[in-house]
């Protein structure tokens, strides 16, 4: 039998602690591992050199907004937040206001952070089912981050969810605008070409 990734194993009735969640993560580093809010495990797969090389550049260029402006914390996809309605989720890349981050505990810092981010970026693998992420944004918005972006080169096109309101679709090329969450922080995304 042959494993198509992301692989979802539904364990709703199993209830793992959040330290049993952690030690699985920890103990099986070679796995990227979610959970989401109803207790689905989701094995995800790695992705290629562009979507990697693209998901760098983002975080780059939030990273380089954050030193100047100093108002917060950047993270990559390796970090899992283990947010408010129960999901353990990793976005590609994500943003914590700084002072919510500094109300953090240093052994919650060390962990898996109980926070939800005010932003993150979900960029669209040839691996990913756009339904899927769509999904994954719900969450995140129902846990309470405040801006969200979904990067679809598939379709050429990014979807914006903001609390409160319906998501907006935009096609490439497009600026993006932090808004009132990250101000000043604007990002150019054009067109992907598919090799």
């Amino acid at each position: 039998m042959e494993l198509t990734l992301p692989l979802k194993l539904d364990l709703q009735h199993v209830h793992l602690t959040d330290e049993q969640f952690y030690q699985l993560c920890i103990n099986n580093p070679e796995w990227n591992i979610e959970q989401n809010a109803k207790g689905a495990l989701i094995v995800m797969p790695p992705v290629g050199g562009e979507s990697g090389e693209r998901e760098a550049d983002y975080i780059i260029d939030l990273g380089n907004w954050n030193r100047q402006t100093q108002l917060g914390k950047v993270f990559s996809s390796s970090t899992i937040f283990r947010l408010p309605n129960g999901g353990s989720r990793s976005p590609d890349a994500a943003w914590v206001e700084l002072s919510r981050w500094q109300a953090l505990t240093p052994e919650q810092r060390k962990k898996f952070p109980p926070i939800a981010p005010d932003f993150v970026i979900e960029l669209r693998s040839a691996t990913d089912n756009l339904a899927t992420l769509q999904e994954k944004m719900q969450e995140y918005l129902e846990s309470g981050v405040r801006l969200g972006w979904l990067l679809n080169p598939q379709d050429q096109q990014v979807e914006i969810y903001r609390q409160g309101q319906e998501k907006e679709v935009r096609s490439l090329p497009t600026l993006l605008s932090g808004e009132t969450v990250l101000p000043g922080f604007e990002l150019q995304v054009d067109r992907f070409i598919e090799e």
